[in-house]
């Protein structure tokens, strides 16, 4: 007889290697054709609503890793959610609008001047499209599951409709104005920009200390006397009205050589040092408030410069004089409002200098620095001259400096509802908690938001001029063109002359003629995707408003986050979500950020092809995703490995399944033995321990708890000791099925705690476990929690025992490598253990040699009386000797009992037994 032929070996289809970038295309393809997603949909129908608010990414260019991590990341929420008792639809959506696709167009050589604005934009539309069928494909093999045949685009009619209702509730409340103040300008993309649009970068710009001559003291100061200012923008000085000094600063007048020069008294040693002038001396003070209307000279053209006070000059640098153009900064601009100072603005679109600017006209504003620097040297208001590398705002699309530059724009007037928006900021959950603290102060400290912008591909902001330039709108107005988009898309604006835009019969006392005109900039792309709230939560009967979260990239709380809040605060006092959940970048594996210069880029598609999409949904769980986070082969073979662990549970688990029905053969809890029952409650500690992290957010958790418990719990102990009962073992004996009924229990537990993070091998365990009825493990919920009577003291019990059992294996480990040993179940073990260790082995009732893996075992005295051959350890003192016997050719233990029955000379009593069982 084979008695190879007697053992229950594991039986599965459940394969070794995943081989999942195959096998994943092939379960997405059935989850479609099965319709998933609207079956967990229909199950969950009725249950608390979990709204989880997607974040539009821009529809231009393959998905990069900060999409993935993006998208994965909701994911393993929405998952979780369906599975935890909610209804969570996941409504996918995309940005469509703005220069990014402009550009794309015009680098495949679309040329814009060439055709109308209306076709121009047909040709945006059809690219933005393109866009979206390939990221959605790449969204779809990363496994996201969400209603992606019904996505909401910030370009489609209904949502454009929408956002026209959003921008007249805020014009209705008077928070709409146009105005000409300074903005971020970029002349490189020709438009104004938001703050939003603002990324800070180092530049080498060039440091002038200049003089403006007084030529009217008022009796405060002489005549002649030169004041002194600081500027790292010299193409700005054309564009000087006044100098600004702070009312309660001292300041001085030094003499130096003959000539006297008015600083901060504060920056009287700094100005000394930068301009070499150790012997200047302090011949009087004067306080900044009776410098007011000073009369100046500007350096080189024929007009006044006049001082004026403002709380925003400080000491910080410089020179506590400050050159004030309020064509070109914000605070010029509100001080020279104070003043009736003319906003002068010698600067065009492209950043050209104009004929306002006599002299540099024609010049590219940053080219004119060198020019004006030269004039300023000519006339001899030059002191200083030198160079510093600073940081400087740049156009976040173009990569180039921006400028600020006095515009006619539409604003929203924040100031009119910055308390609401506070106000709604502390009514909001955020994760991390700063996350509040940062919008909060951005808030606090912003201007007004510009929402208008000078390009095409957009939607228009929907006002109409009257003959006398009034601008017009009405409930009446906002309410047609609304509609309008809603039947022809926002196209119709650019198509239309704006008497056919206008309601039938309109009429303005404005417009005695009934002629008409119509706003050709277009809005800000942040009020698109701000207006969401409005577009998607409250228009598709699935959601509502406010949603449960908004989960984006840390850039955000400037973007998507901030333009939300503002639109929602103003149209319902409220905040459009009831959380914030942020994330960090991705960067490479030493840290740095990813770009194509450096040649450090990792794409999604790149590992999906390589590893598969669990590998990089795996990596999402494993990181701390709230600060920025690495990524590189390296760490991909690290988490390719955790896999390859989980996936063996899993098959291991199966595999000695094939012959278990849970409903004929499971054991009840009560019946188990002590070590089954632990088992049970270290399950149990993995469920309640990984429901909180799923609630908190706190994937890393679950991933380092399933894979301890896995590699732990089950591989090092449990599995590790069962093969003795379950191979070994009859079918039906009782340990063998108390055993089935944990490793049964393991296998749907984990495959349900895993669901969200692993969907693809989840589903695949899923069809191979007997006995579950569900289709899908994704139409199932998360595991419960159960109170076990007694648990703690089981669990406390057990630990100690796992204790002991760990200095054995040390000791077998150490008689292993000396040879004293082969296999584990060659050896006899002999402990010496203190009386509380003791009672703790006798309370065991399971086999102490099988929980040990040993063939042989005693408890021959206590721990002091230990031979001088024993190794010492924490819990007992070991001794490790070759069992007594032979090898039991069926189950490989050691014993002299091998023989004994007559008829199977080469095996053990306990193996003939079960031999002649199969037999019968």
């Amino acid at each position: 007889m084979d008695y190879k032929d007697t053992l229950l070996m594991p039986k599965t289809d459940f394969p070794m290697r995943g081989n999942l970038p195959k096998r994943e295309p092939e379960m997405q393809a059935k989850w479609e054709e099965d319709n998933i997603y609207q079956k967990v949909q229909e199950r969950t129908k009725g249950r608390p609503l979990f709204v989880l608010h997607d974040g539009p990414p821009f529809a231009n260019g393959n998905l990069h890793m900060g999409h993935a991590l993006n998208k994965t990341l909701k994911d393993f929420i929405v998952r979780y959610k369906s599975m935890a008792g909610y209804c969570a639809p996941y409504v996918p959506g995309w940005d469509t609008h703005g220069l990014p696709i402009e550009q794309a167009l015009a680098n495949k050589g679309v040329n814009r001047k060439e055709m109308t604005l209306a076709e121009f934009r047909e040709i945006c539309k059809e690219y933005a499209y393109e866009q979206i069928d390939n990221q959605r494909s790449e969204f779809k093999r990363l496994g996201i599951r969400g209603d992606w045949d019904h996505p909401y685009i910030t370009l489609k009619p209904e949502f454009e409709a929408e956002q026209i209702k959003v921008f007249g509730e805020m014009a209705k409340k008077g928070y709409i104005y146009k105005g000409k103040k300074p903005v971020y300008w970029s002349p490189t993309s020709e438009s104004a920009l938001a703050e939003a649009e603002i990324e800070y970068k180092d530049k080498r710009s060039p440091s002038i200390y200049v003089t403006f001559t007084v030529t009217d003291g008022k009796g405060v100061i002489e005549e002649g006397t030169n004041i002194i200012i600081w500027t790292t923008t010299p193409w700005t000085i054309p564009a000087n009205q006044a100098v600004a000094v702070h009312p309660n600063l001292n300041y001085a007048v030094l003499d130096h050589e003959g000539k006297t020069y008015l600083v901060a008294e504060d920056l009287v040693s700094n100005v000394k040092e930068v301009l070499d002038w150790p012997n200047a001396k302090v011949i009087k003070t004067v306080q900044g408030s009776t410098l007011e209307y000073v009369v100046a000279k500007h350096p080189f053209y024929n007009r006044d410069s006049q001082v004026i006070l403002g709380e925003h000059v400080t000491v910080d640098s410089g020179t506590g004089c400050v050159h004030t153009a309020p064509g070109h900064g914000e605070d010029d601009f509100i001080v020279g409002q104070q003043y009736d100072l003319e906003v002068l603005c010698p600067v065009d679109d492209k950043g050209i200098m104009t004929e306002e600017a006599p002299g540099f006209e024609g010049m590219f504003y940053d080219k004119a620095n060198k020019p004006i620097t030269e004039k300023l040297q000519e006339v001899g208001a030059l002191l200083k001259l030198e160079f510093i590398t600073h940081s400087y705002p740049h156009d976040w699309r173009t990569k180039k400096p921006v400028i600020f530059r006095a515009t006619s724009q539409w604003f929203a007037s924040i100031k009119d509802f910055r308390e609401d928006i506070l106000e709604a900021i502390k009514d909001v959950k955020w994760v991390p908690n700063w996350g509040e603290t940062r919008l909060f102060n951005m808030v606090r400290d912003r201007g007004d938001w510009c929402i208008s912008r000078q390009r095409v591909w957009g939607v228009p902001i929907p006002v109409f001029y009257a003959e006398n330039g009034e601008a017009i709108i009405t409930d009446e107005t906002i309410a047609h063109v609304s509609e309008l988009f809603r039947k022809h898309g926002s196209n119709i604006w650019f198509e239309k002359e704006a008497s056919e835009l206008l309601p039938e019969g309109f009429s303005h006392p404005g417009s005695p003629n009934g002629i008409f005109t119509k706003e050709m900039d277009i809005m800000d792309v942040w009020f698109d995707s701000g207006s969401s709230h409005q577009g998607v939560l409250v228009e598709r009967e699935e959601l509502r408003r406010p949603a449960d979260l908004y989960l984006e990239g840390s850039d955000q709380y400037r973007g998507w986050f901030n333009s939300s809040l503002t639109t929602a605060v103003a149209v319902t006092g409220k905040a459009p979500y009831t959380g914030v959940l942020s994330h960090g970048f991705v960067l490479d594996g030493e840290g740095h950020k990813m770009s194509k210069s450096l040649g450090n880029v990792i794409v999604p598609s790149k590992i999906t092809n390589q590893y598969g999409a669990e590998i990089l949904r795996l990596w999402v769980a494993s990181v701390d995703y709230q600060s920025d986070v690495r990524i590189s082969d390296a760490i991909l073979k690290q988490v390719s490995e955790v896999y390859r662990k989980i996936r063996n549970t899993f098959r291991f688990l199966l595999g000695n399944l094939a012959d278990f029905n849970p409903n004929e053969h499971a054991v009840p809890f009560e019946k188990l033995r002590e070590v089954d029952q632990f088992m049970f409650i270290r399950l149990n500690n993995l469920v309640r321990h990984s429901l909180t992290a799923y609630d908190e957010y706190e994937f890393a958790d679950i991933y380092h708890a399933v894979n301890n418990f896995c590699t732990v719990d089950l591989s090092s102990f449990y599995m590790d000791f069962a093969k003795d009962i379950l191979y070994i073992e009859a079918e039906n004996n009782f340990e063998r099925r108390a055993m089935q009924t944990v490793m049964y229990q393991s296998v749907v537990t984990l495959a349900k705690l895993l669901s969200p993070i692993l969907p693809h091998t989840a589903d695949e365990v899923w069809s191979h476990i007997p006995g579950v009825q569900e289709e899908s493990v994704q139409l199932t919920d998360m595991p419960d929690v159960k109170e076990i009577q007694n648990g703690e003291e089981l669990e406390k019990k057990w630990k100690e025992f796992l204790l002991v059992r760990d200095d054995v294996l040390k000791a077998l480990e150490e008689a292993r490598n000396q040879k004293v040993i082969g296999k584990s179940l060659t050896a006899k073990v002999t402990l010496y253990v203190n009386e509380d260790v003791k009672k703790l082995l006798d309370s065991i009732s399971e086999s102490l040699h099988q929980l040990f893996i040993v063939s042989g075992f005693e408890v021959a005295g206590p721990y002091d009386e230990a031979p001088d051959n024993a190794l010492k350890l924490d819990k007992a003192a070991v001794v490790v000797e070759k069992a007594d016997g032979e090898t039991c050719e069926r189950c490989w233990v050691v014993t002299p009992d091998v023989g004994k029955v007559e008829e199977h000379p080469t095996i053990c009593p306990r193996c003939a037994s079960v031999v002649e069982e199969l037999k019968s």
